[in-house]
């Protein structure tokens, strides 16, 4: 005989009795198991009608839950919402003063950039005044020879495409040589069969 674990299940009074009667015999529960897989009428309609308000119950009880449960994830989700939006607004006010501070460096940058270099100076050490001095003696060899640096550096350029043609040149050079010593061979040929 099988015995029914009435923990894992609701026990209604059908249920009940049923697991009486297959503790004590009446009822084996192949019997049970075949009658209730056939659904014939061998209970009444008002049992299967009290089963069927039974589960309905309990699908609203459990309906009523999630309803529950999802409003409750909705509020956490609107806190946490308010809460991102209050840190994104706090990220946006910070850009927003950094922006205006680079604004204002950039308008100083343009007034000391447009201010003519005669106007301004820049403050240098006595023992330094020599060193200054040799800079700027450095930076006018500098632009003297910088037009003979760059007509050289041209000049690199113009060579190389002058070694091109130059070596196009060699090879027809040499292309006709062959060709003119392969006639000089035929002109004493052309003797022999003329004379």
């Amino acid at each position: 005989m099988h015995q029914w674990d009435l923990s894992l299940f609701s026990v209604t009074p059908a249920a009940s009795l049923l697991s009486r009667c297959v503790s004590r015999g009446a009822v084996c529960q192949e019997e049970i198991d075949s009658v209730s897989s056939k659904r014939s009428p061998a209970f009444s309609s008002h049992l299967q009608e009290a089963e069927q308000r039974i589960r309905a119950v309990k699908q609203l009880d459990e309906l009523h839950l999630e309803a529950e449960l999802l409003q409750v994830v909705k509020e956490s989700a609107d806190v946490t919402h308010s809460r991102s939006l209050a840190g994104r607004f706090q990220m946006l006010q910070m850009l927003s003063d950094h922006l205006q501070q680079l604004l204002k460096e950039l308008n100083s940058l343009r007034q000391r950039l447009t201010t003519p270099p005669g106007h301004t100076h820049l403050p240098v050490h006595a023992h330094l005044h020599r060193c200054v001095l040799e800079v700027v003696k450095m930076s006018l060899d500098f632009m003297e020879t910088l037009e003979e640096k760059l007509d050289s550096v041209h000049s690199c350029s113009s060579t190389t495409d002058r070694l091109s043609q130059l070596s196009s040149s060699l090879a027809q050079l040499l292309v006709q040589t062959a060709d003119l010593q392969n006639l000089s061979n035929q002109v004493p040929q052309w003797r022999d069969v003329h004379l």
